[in-house]
């Protein structure tokens, strides 16, 4: 019988959002509504529409293996040579990149727990071994949420070759801000690679969260993580980058990138996305001000919810985490639940948001049992 190495036979399998159309089928109602998943609300920006219907007629030939094209407009962006940036089929293609081009038995890499859920999944598949520093609150008295970079810091040994540091925390939404992730830039030892995990970087709203990119410039053992799946509504069509200091960090990753893996279509879009940044940041401020509003009324109904710096919010519910998305499904409501730990929400649209809060105060009605 033909087997596959026993770390992947028991590596648990990753969890996508569940479709809404199905829910809606399964407890027989119009429409369902989709909170679980981090994607924004709008439709895709109409310059990206564009430049994706023009390639349509070119699919038949292969996509150009180093995205050339958006190598150049991200380089041109941010101020830096083409060479120190990386494309790839979403930024956790790229961490599977990254840790494949780092990690191996004998080796090990760090992050924090909680945090997004592929960490532990690419230290497995690589063979090293997983340092998992918990989560402290980040306020007093609050829930643990927040990056111990302390913690991080100590937990690091010889064999560190990768620490991911998720800033904003996925699925907290919390953020370290710029004096503290500066000390542990300053004092994580040269061998070791940290990558800042930028996904949800454009929603940040606290001027003293770091811009990650401004962190990396003369630190060659730092590199910046960033996707258009978010921010840039293009989660359908799957594009990140990496971004280093040192060029050397980025040709690693070319070198276990997977060919072909940023499609035709996905780098036209990307590049359009680029171009219409101005309507890209109206639609985020819009996306904060209702991130504002939705907490404001979780907290309202006795939520201990912490100030987010991403696109949706986190209720640290323990226990009841399963109950509680369990009974908003019930109402055709998905969200992501964190067995044990708690429940993220997307920030939706206002109307979105809007069927989530009733759901909420139906479930408190008592109407179902958590």
């Amino acid at each position: 019988m033909v087997s596959p190495r026993p770390v992947v036979g028991a590596l648990p399998a990753y969890r996508p959002g569940r479709n809404p159309a199905d829910l809606a089928r399964e407890i027989g109602v119009d429409r369902a509504v989709k909170l679980a998943s981090n994607e924004v609300a709008f439709p895709p920006l109409p310059a990206v529409v564009q430049a994706v219907t023009a390639v349509l007629t070119e699919t038949n030939r292969y996509p150009d293996n180093g995205a050339a094209v958006l190598t150049g407009a991200l380089a041109e962006r941010y101020a830096i040579a083409p060479e120190q940036v990386a494309t790839g089929c979403g930024a956790v293609t790229l961490c599977q990149e990254l840790a494949q081009a780092y990690t191996e038995p004998g080796t090990s890499l760090a992050y924090a727990w909680r945090s997004f859920e592929m960490y532990p999944l690419l230290a497995q598949v690589a063979g090293a071994r997983a340092v998992e520093v918990p989560l402290v609150p980040g306020r007093a008295g609050g829930p643990a949420d927040t990056h111990d970079l302390d913690g991080l810091l100590a937990a690091l040994d010889e064999t560190t070759r990768m620490v991911f540091v998720c800033n904003p925390n996925n699925p907290t939404g919390t953020a370290v801000r710029r004096a503290e992730l500066e000390r542990f830039l300053d004092a994580v030892p040269e061998h070791t690679l940290v990558v800042l995990d930028e996904a949800y970087r454009e929603f940040v709203t606290d001027p003293d969260v770091p811009d990650g990119v401004e962190l990396m410039r003369g630190r060659p053992n730092v590199a910046v993580l960033r996707t258009f799946s978010k921010a840039w509504g293009l989660a359908g069509l799957r594009v990140g980058y990496l971004i280093a200091e040192d060029p050397a960090v980025t040709e690693a990753v070319r070198k276990t990138h997977v060919p072909f893996s940023v499609s035709m279509p996905a780098q036209a879009a990307a590049v359009a996305a680029l171009a219409s940044e101005d309507e890209v940041r109206a639609r985020c401020a819009a996306v904060t001000a209702e991130r504002d509003r939705l907490t404001t009324a979780l907290r309202e109904r006795g939520f201990d919810v912490a100030d987010s710096q991403a696109n949706f919010v986190w209720l640290p519910v323990g226990e009841q985490a399963a109950g509680l998305a369990a009974a908003l499904e019930s109402r055709a409501v998905i969200t992501r639940p964190f067995a044990g730990e708690g429940v993220r929400i997307t920030v939706g649209s206002p109307e979105e948001d809007d069927v989530l809060l009733a759901a909420l105060d139906d479930v408190a009605a008592g109407s179902t049992p958590l």
